[in-house]
Formats: structure tokens, C-alpha cells, sequence
């Protein structure tokens, strides 16, 4: 078997991967980057970005269907001709993923190895029985997985996740999804402006990562009225009958029915890429996960040579967070033992459905009771909102009664992604609510609905 000495070995190539190498080059050349499967990141090849194409063009059947709310009216339907849809779809995607590929050819051979890594010791990797490395620091930036529950997994390739639903030639016509997390609903959503049958099985009432119960239910209400969302569903039976799923189940506030759909789309969750690696070996302390225990201000693995970055992490599953990790655990494993704790970003999490959610900092399950004061606004009659006709949704934002710190917020809303990022910045930057209030606002916009928020809560502070 050959034999290969390394200062830092990175066990997989998504963008933690990738701006782990970046990290790690600033101080050593003794790099190298672990690859099994596909490289191009999970962003631009399964996750964001051809996500977000489906959600254009979803949007952009929708708005032809609203038109006439403003007295425009297209004499006939809008035809959605699914091949396009996700030819376009699938087109864009690989352009995307074609601008990380070109990074990964800009470095030397010797720093890309092809193959599936396990642990023989904490400082030994097996490359598929055929290579042996050794390395003074190895960083684990594996990524995750969708989560398969036991019930679907005979269904073969009638199942759909992420990672295969923009391979697709054709738009289903009709679609089970299994979840009502993130991927769940701006798929479902999506999907279902584009003229596809779908129900949302929900295990729980829960939308997305809310924690606010006024802004949950909101939510709950808002999408609810365009979306067939079952709620605390039991699926008793499923079965394949004529080349279609027949799933059997009984809701909350439903009886029992049968429905066939052509696919199910499983969104349950995501877990960490480990099962593999043999971090038993390692001597590490695992999760109940099984994953390791590490300090996200480091990315370092108790007191070891090990680091983690990225959505194996489980931490913050989003791509500027796992690019910032990426980076710190390079040029920590590069310097190791010397050990430097890195800054890490507001928590920022956004939902590209329709109205858009977005949260901010401290979520309100995290705020410590009789300590907060809470300030809202409705955007329903908010100006700006209902020229536009967006008007739906709610904003609630959380601020230190003592000090009037800005301490987070949850939201439904229109332009969510825009709101969410300007409260992430005042939050980075510690604002308290008076100097936010202090910022321009100007009319008539829709951050004129934030500002009402704004003076909602200093009332109570």
C-alpha cells in the first residue's frame, strides 16, 4: 500500500472542504483534499442554487397568475412546459457548479486525492485499501445527508431528495412531501405553482426552524392557504400500485384517506456524512449522533489534532457558515497546537418561500425569560406591501429590557431575505434598539415595516 506524509488532510471537497484547503495553504503546501464522490459543492450542485432556479420559475407562473388582482388579465392560462422548466433548471445548475470545478483544476495533482477515507488511527487515513496518509492534522468536512425514514425506503426510484430531484427530465404531476422544513416547503411551494398535485405530510405542525409560536402560527395560516399541508400526519400503509404510490394516512383534523402520487419527495431532515469514516478509531468523544464534540469557535475537536467544518458539524448548515468554518479549521490544523479562536457570524437563516421567513440572532425559544421586550408589525396594511400586494405576514423583534440590546427576530413577510440581512448586520454590530432607530428609512418601503417594529419595542424597554 502506498504511503503519503501530509501537514493537513481535509476528508471531503464541498466548500467547507474547499476554503479549508485555502486556510490551510496560508501556511503549509503539505495539503491535500480527500474526495469520493462529486466534487462542486452541495450548494451549487443539490442545494441552493437549483433550488432558487425552480423558485423563479415558480414565481414567475405565479405572478402571471395574480396579474389580474391589478386589472391585467392574459386571455389564456400560462402553459408550463415542464421539460424547459428544468432544462433551464438544470442548465444554470451546472453552470454554477462548473465555477467550482475550475477552482478545483487550478490546484497542483498532488493536492486532490480521489477516494473514500476511514480512520486507522486519529492520525492515519485508509483511502480505499489502496493508499495510507498520514497527517499531522486531519479536518472532517463531509457534509450531511437526507434522511431516508424506514417506511419510504422500498419505494426505489420513485423516492426524491434534494440530491436528485434536479436531475429530473420532467416535472411530476403529482408529489408527496414528507416534511415541513426548509427544503420541504420552498420545494413543495415551488412544485406546486408550477402546476404539480402536491400534499405536505407534516410530522408535526412546525414550519421551517420558527420557534415563535405568533409567528409560527402565522405562518402556519399563510401557507396553509395555498399549500395542502396535513399536519401530525400517520401514514398507516404505502404501497406501489400501477406504476404510482399509494400512501395511506390520517391527519390531525383529517380522516383517514388514501391518495397515489407519482413520486414522494422526502425532506425529513439532514444528518451528518460519518457512518464511513470509523471515528472510533480516533478516540474522540462523540454526540449521541455519533458525531464529534467540537468547539465552534475553533473547529477543533477537544483537545486534538482533529477539526470539523461544515455541515457535519450539525451546527449551522448554511454555506457562509461552513465556508467560515472551512477556513478557521485550515489554518488551525495548519498551526496546530497552536489554537486561535475565530469570530463567528450572526446566525442568519432565510426561507425562500413565499412570503419569505427569516430569522436573526437569538431565536425566541433561546431568550431568557422576563429579560426581553418584544416589538412587532403586521405587514397587512404596512404601505409599501400593499401597493405591491405582498401584504401578508408578521415581523417580531426582540430586544434586552436593561440595555434595549438588539437581540434577534422571526419573521414571515415580503423581502424577508432583505429584512433578515439588515437585523443581522445590527445585530453583529451590538446595536441597541434607539441607535437602529437612528438609521434611514425611507418612503415608501417596506423597511418602513421594520421600523414600526422598532418603535414598537422601544415603547416597552
Amino acid at each position: 500500500m502506498k504511503k503519503i506524509e501530509l501537514d493537513v488532510a481535509i476528508i471531503g471537497g464541498g466548500t467547507a472542504g474547499m476554503t479549508t484547503m485555502r486556510g490551510a495553504l496560508k501556511h503549509t503546501q503539505k495539503v491535500a483534499i480527500i474526495e469520493g464522490s462529486q466534487f462542486g459543492t452541495t450548494c451549487a450542485r443539490i442545494g441552493c442554487m437549483p433550488s432558487k432556479l425552480l423558485i423563479a420559475a415558480a414565481e414567475a407562473a405565479h405572478q402571471v397568475k395574480e396579474c389580474q388582482k391589478f386589472g391585467i388579465y392574459i386571455k389564456d392560462h400560462p402553459q408550463i412546459n415542464g421539460k424547459e422548466v428544468m432544462q433551464r433548471v438544470q442548465s444554470e445548475r451546472d453552470r454554477f457548479v462548473g465555477f467550482v470545478l475550475d477552482t478545483i483544476d487550478q490546484y497542483e495533482s498532488d493536492k486532490i486525492i480521489r477516494g473514500f477515507a476511514r480512520f486507522k488511527d486519529s492520525n492515519t487515513l485508509i483511502v480505499d485499501d489502496r493508499l495510507e496518509i498520514h497527517s499531522k492534522a486531519i479536518v472532517i468536512a463531509t457534509g450531511s445527508t437526507p434522511v431516508i425514514p424506514a417506511q419510504f425506503r422500498d419505494l426505489g426510484d420513485k423516492i426524491l431528495t434534494n440530491e436528485n430531484i434536479f436531475e429530473l427530465e420532467d416535472l411530476p404531476k403529482s408529489v408527496a412531501v414528507v416534511g415541513t422544513g426548509i427544503i420541504a416547503l420552498e420545494l413543495g411551494q415551488a412544485l406546486k405553482r408550477l402546476s404539480v398535485r402536491v400534499t405536505i405530510l407534516a410530522r408535526s405542525g412546525r414550519i421551517g426552524t420558527l420557534s415563535d409560536p405568533v409567528v409560527q402560527e402565522c405562518a402556519a395560516k399563510i401557507l396553509s392557504e395555498e399549500l395542502n399541508i396535513i399536519v401530525k400526519t400517520d401514514i398507516s400503509k404505502i404501497s406501489i400500485k400501477a406504476g404510482q404510490i399509494e400512501i395511506e394516512f390520517k391527519g390531525e383534523n383529517t380522516e383517514t384517506r388514501i391518495e397515489s402520487f407519482e413520486n414522494v419527495l422526502v425532506a425529513a431532515g439532514r444528518v451528518p456524512n460519518i457512518k464511513k469514516l470509523d471515528l472510533q478509531q480516533t478516540g474522540l468523544k462523540l454526540d449521541q449522533k455519533g458525531v464529534p464534540l467540537y468547539d465552534p469557535n475553533t473547529t477543533q475537536c477537544g483537545d486534538s489534532h482533529i477539526f470539523l467544518a461544515g455541515d457535519v458539524s450539525d451546527y449551522r448548515q448554511v454555506l457562509h457558515e461552513a465556508a467560515d468554518e472551512g477556513y478557521l479549521a485550515g489554518s488551525n490544523a495548519a498551526l496546530f497546537p497552536k489554537i486561535n479562536s475565530g469570530k463567528r457570524r450572526s446566525a442568519l437563516t432565510v426561507m425562500f418561500s413565499d412570503p419569505q421567513i427569516a430569522l436573526v440572532g437569538q431565536k425566541f425559544k433561546e431568550l431568557k425569560s422576563d429579560r426581553f421586550a418584544i416589538g412587532e408589525v403586521s405587514f397587512e396594511n404596512q404601505g409599501r406591501s400593499r401597493v405591491m400586494l405582498i401584504n401578508k405576514g408578521i415581523l417580531r423583534v426582540y430586544a434586552e429590557k436593561e440595555s434595549g440590546l438588539f437581540l434577534g427576530a422571526e419573521m414571515i413577510g415580503p423581502v424577508a431575505e432583505h429584512l433578515g440581512h439588515l437585523l443581522s448586520w445590527a445585530h453583529q454590530q451590538q446595536l441597541t434598539i434607539p441607535e437602529m432607530l437612528e438609521m434611514p428609512f425611507y418612503h415608501p418601503t417596506i423597511e418602513e415595516g421594520l421600523r414600526t417594529a422598532l418603535r414598537d419595542v422601544k415603547r416597552k424597554i
